[in-house]
């Protein structure tokens, strides 16, 4: 297993990309900290089935955009298994309005899960990191959509921007602690966030043609790729972002 004996949180762990990925990091060894806002029960089934297949896991109830529920993530995580090997800076919302309609609460809801959560979330990971020494491993899911246009999403195009540069600047100023930071950005991925989409046959229809792969990426892809950058094997990538996309960001216009 590639991440035996390793302590992971996952913001945003109960749903989507993050209960891909709270499952993926338990398959591989990691004991789970499954961070939820509102849905507990989605939590604690995700809970139940990594310990189904012999893993760890943790439910904890916190809003990402609150550094005081963070900082409780961080130790309850600590307090439960030790350490905090791997963070994963998941959680994320999107109002779906432009530059012209978003009102402030709009904006600030945006800014405050997707950017202000991430950049709080690699803080206080990266003082556990440094406290217990050994380094670790900070992964942002992101989107195509940090270094894409997407007319009609504007607060959500902003953070995502913001996470990219996070990415960058965080990657170079913790590398000298053993401390890698990478982001993740999905694509076009059957996730409930895309659910109204795929369910529209002409919208769905439109979409997967603007893919060169042809079809909308999965869950598990994503996480796949999360396993491997917070393993051994990912120890040498840091300050970027890998786009998981089939191939959108380079054969179409943004839509």
């Amino acid at each position: 297993m590639l991440l035996e004996n390793k302590v992971a949180i996952v913001t945003g762990g109960d749903s989507g990309i993050g209960r891909a990925i709270s499952l993926e990091l338990a398959k591989e060894g990691a004991a789970v900290a499954i961070n939820y806002r509102r849905n507990e029960q989605a939590a604690h089934e995700v809970k139940q089935l990594i310990e189904q297949a012999s893993g760890k896991a943790l439910v904890v109830q916190g809003d990402v955009s609150s550094l005081a529920d963070l900082q409780t993530l961080v130790d309850r995580t600590v307090e439960t298994f030790g350490r905090v090997d791997i963070m994963v800076n998941n959680a994320g919302m999107e109002t779906r309005t432009s530059v012209l309609d978003s009102t402030e609460k709009d904006f600030d809801s945006v800014i405050g899960v997707n950017l202000k959560g991430p950049f709080f979330g690699t803080q206080l990971a990266a003082k556990q990191m440094i406290k217990q020494g050994g380094g670790g491993r900070i992964i942002n899911i992101s989107s195509v959509h940090e270094d894409w246009p997407m007319p009609g999403n504007s607060p959500y195009c902003c953070a995502k921007g913001g996470v990219r540069m996070l990415t960058r600047n965080a990657g170079v100023e913790l590398a000298p602690h053993g401390i890698t930071v990478v982001g993740v950005g999905p694509g076009a991925i059957d996730t409930p966030i895309n659910k109204e989409t795929l369910e529209d046959p002409a919208k769905s229809t439109a979409l997967k043609k603007a893919i060169p792969a042809g079809r909308v990426g999965t869950p598990e892809e994503v996480a796949g790729l999360v396993v491997w950058l917070g393993s051994d094997k990912g120890a040498y990538v840091t300050a970027t972002t890998y786009f998981i996309d089939g191939g959108i960001m380079q054969g179409s216009v943004g839509l």
